[in-house]
């Protein structure tokens, strides 16, 4: 699993280790500005010495690429690398990009990237469901769009669904129905709904009291299991306690540790070994036109494309009998013998997309009518995509030399997700404005925070969005 800039939060939660968990936070929060602070320089003089070779380059501005039937594409989540990559995208081929975020995220900093023609905020849906609709029907309307393509977060993806009905009647939403979403996204309906169509899954059982778990029989199982909150929890993902424990009492004792009810219902599933994989797809009318899978991991910060057809069939077969229409990714874990089982759906963007960076083919794929002789995957010439930051963090925990060889080869084999020659600002303003400027909020509030996700572009918080 990749390293990532962690915090261990004491469990007590008495007065004096309220106050230590603050200062913690302080120093955590003013540690890292100060970091970002250093290496401001180093940043800003690639951007400077980029956007002059761009001029020196072409003198004369380009006259910008029109497609044969341009369109308003509005694209939400601005703070993540995936929506910037898909503005990219569409307006190499010629497209009008509107880019719009939460009012939390106004700071975005892919909002400075010449991809995007115009940017918005809009309430957050789950605290302002008819207000954040209303704002996306607002936008529509204002800018003409012809297609709303979300890059949702886990939250978000849903009220995208509610939201669609309502802006069918002005341009085409590029997603699922609410009913679809609500299935893709909740992991025991999804695992029943690919078993109903012969497809691989994990045993898989609905928690929804600790006792369930503390009761069950785990002697005739053949693998351990894990739990997984079937609501999105974005720090306790992370957590892959294998169960049972060694002794029944740890195992109750971690089970009761959770926030498991029948209003918060977990999912306890079978832990298949073998490889972890993810995916990318968009798909229309149940046609795979654009797919991509990668090695991964439960922090996912490096991708690189694997032909893997055990898996782009899986995928395909599902997408097909459910004739679906949006973007989905999907997590398999793949045996020895490559059986592919799929453990997790999720109804959205993946941020794999951003090995698309150099395709030329990808508007197309989401906008495209005519059906494709084959789904789209990263061209041989893409070079796997990593975040710079990450990187350098990751080198703080190397401990031997073979370590610091497979970094190393990382950074030089592959390319920064966010860079672009032709496009660098994004570089500096994701880096020194927009996660600066989160620090700062939270430095204001003293907050704590888990981790630092340069990717999704957010500071992860327990409790957080």
């Amino acid at each position: 699993m990749a390293q990532s800039i962690s915090l261990s939060l004491p469990q007590s939660t008495t007065p004096s280790s309220g106050v230590r968990l603050k200062i913690v936070a302080l120093f955590k929060t003013l540690g890292t500005l100060t970091l970002l602070l250093i290496a401001l320089p180093f940043n800003a003089f690639i951007v400077l010495i980029s956007l002059l070779w761009g001029i020196v380059r072409s003198p004369f501005p380009k006259k910008a690429v029109v497609a044969a039937h341009p369109l308003t594409i509005l694209v939400s989540g601005a703070k993540m690398t995936k929506a910037l990559q898909l503005a990219r995208s569409f307006h190499t081929a010629g497209h009008r990009v509107i880019l719009i975020e939460g009012h939390k995220y106004w700071l975005s900093g892919h909002r400075f990237s010449k991809a995007v023609n115009r940017f918005y905020t809009v309430p957050a849906p789950q605290s302002e469901p008819e207000g954040y609709i209303q704002a996306l029907v607002e936008i529509v309307k204002k800018e003409n769009v012809d297609i709303y393509v979300p890059v949702c977060s886990p939250v978000a993806s849903y009220y995208d669904s509610l939201a669609k009905p309502v802006l069918s009647e002005y341009c085409e939403v590029f997603h699922f129905d609410a009913d679809i979403t609500k299935m893709l996204d909740d992991k025991f309906a999804f695992t029943d709904q690919a078993r109903s169509l012969g497809l691989s899954v994990p045993k898989s059982f609905k928690i929804t009291d600790p006792q369930q778990v503390i009761n069950f029989d785990f002697s005739q199982e053949t693998h351990k299991y894990i739990l997984k909150s079937i609501d999105y929890d974005s720090v306790r993902r992370l957590n892959l306690t294998k169960l049972p424990c060694d002794t029944p009492e740890e195992t109750a004792a971690f089970v009761n540790s959770l926030p498991i009810s029948p209003e918060k219902p977990w999912i306890m599933q079978e832990f298949i070994p073998g490889k972890e994989l993810c995916t990318h797809s968009t798909v229309r009318d149940g046609e795979l036109r654009l797919h991509c899978c990668s090695d991964s991991s439960a922090f996912q910060i490096n991708y690189e494309n694997v032909e893997n057809p055990q898996i782009r069939e899986w995928v395909q077969h599902f997408v097909k009998s459910l004739k679906l229409t949006g973007q989905v990714s999907f997590d398999f874990i793949q045996t020895e013998d490559g059986t592919a089982y799929a453990i997790e759906c999720n109804p959205r963007t993946h941020s794999a997309i951003t090995m698309f960076y150099n395709h030329p083919g990808v508007a197309n794929a989401y906008f495209g009518k005519t059906p494709l002789d084959a789904p789209l995957e990263p061209l041989d010439s893409s070079k796997p995509t990593y975040w710079i930051y990450h990187e350098i963090w990751r080198l703080t925990g190397i401990r031997s030399w073979k370590q610091l060889q497979t970094s190393l080869q990382t950074m030089v084999r592959g390319i920064d997700a966010i860079y672009c020659l032709d496009d660098p600002v994004p570089f500096l303003t994701l880096y020194h404005w927009q996660i600066p400027l989160l620090l700062v909020k939270n430095l204001q509030q003293l907050k704590g925070w888990v981790k630092i996700d340069f990717n999704i572009g957010k500071l992860v918080e327990l409790g957080g969005d």
